[in-house]
């Protein structure tokens, strides 16, 4: 049942089968997975409202040989997110709370401009959690692969390709002192003195270890929700432990437990200012009988205020 602090919610759910912005095919079809776990079912049975609004368009690439190294399928997940933008401005228009289901990380962008837009029209700014193993600060001139899953948070913060960075009516669309990275254990030294400069918070897995998963989200909401409407929680289950998430992008041993995962989500669901909630990185080709997906699933009840008692 949901939690008593937890009101009946209107949640419109969007897939984005995109696998363009990383190197490893196969979370485009993260959507397909999450539905198949039964997600609507799920959410209405914890007694919230579910719509899915379908998928948002993908385009395909001439060829899978990009024009652009230093940011591989730019023009094509630049057209996704400008698409999903428009797409999460118009369902929360109509009242709904968005859940974007990935497809890779470079989504977020899409995502985030939505949420931005909609609250700048109010005259009001979001905050931003980003929960992943990896900071996703690199833009085109720092970046090791050329993979836009590794930019979408610079860009959110204005430090991207203007395909992405400028997607939202607000720019930045987030201000740094209102984003924070939670989760972090695999980052780049160009990357890093990126984080340093723009000045994000960054509460890595060694934070977790010392200070535990309570206190850090503790800061990191009063963060995210300082002097803004509230915040959209941007969920990489690459943040988890591969125990936990097997069947995910580019997985990276030392994540969140099982039970961290969900402190995170009750977390959030216990501030009451969740405007969105986004889940990425789910590869059903590297997962095992749709395990993930259920994790997911999971999750994000636990983020829409499923609770023990």
């Amino acid at each position: 049942m949901p939690s008593k602090s937890e009101k009946e919610q209107n949640i419109g759910f969007l897939g984005v089968p995109m696998d363009l912005g990383g190197g490893r095919r196969g979370v485009d079809m993260g959507p397909s997975a999450i539905r198949i776990a039964g997600i609507e079912e799920r959410v209405r049975k914890l007694g919230h409202s579910f719509r899915d609004f379908g998928n948002v368009p993908v385009a395909e690439p001439e060829s899978r040989e990009p024009d652009d190294k230093r940011a591989r399928f730019l023009p094509e997940i630049g057209d996704c997110c400008a698409r999903l933008r428009t797409r999460v401005e118009e369902l929360m228009g109509q009242g709904f709370r968005p859940l974007v289901v990935g497809g890779d990380h470079s989504i977020a962008c899409g995502t985030v401009g939505g949420i931005s837009s909609h609250y700048h029209a109010q005259g009001k700014k979001v905050g931003l959690i980003w929960f992943d193993a990896h900071a996703d600060m690199n833009t085109p001139e720092t970046t090791e692969s050329g993979n836009i899953h590794g930019m979408p948070l610079a860009s959110c913060l204005g430090r991207g390709p203007d395909e992405l960075a400028r997607l939202g009516a607000r720019f930045p669309m987030i201000e740094a002192q209102n984003a924070v990275l939670v989760g972090v254990r695999s980052i780049d030294q160009r990357e890093r003195e990126m984080v340093k400069e723009v000045g994000v918070r960054c509460f890595t897995m060694r934070d977790i270890d010392i200070q535990g998963i309570h206190r850090v989200m503790q800061q990191a909401l009063e963060i995210a929700c300082d002097g803004s409407a509230g915040f959209h929680l941007s969920f990489d289950l690459d943040g988890t432990d591969p125990d936990v998430a097997p069947g995910v992008g580019t997985p990276v041993p030392g994540g969140t437990t099982f039970r961290e995962s969900h402190a995170v989500m009750e977390a959030v669901a216990e501030s009451g200012k969740m405007l969105g909630l986004e889940i990425t990185e789910l590869n059903p080709i590297l997962d095992s009988g749709n395990a993930t997906a259920r994790a997911a699933v999971e999750l994000v009840l636990s983020a829409l205020g499923k609770s023990i008692l």
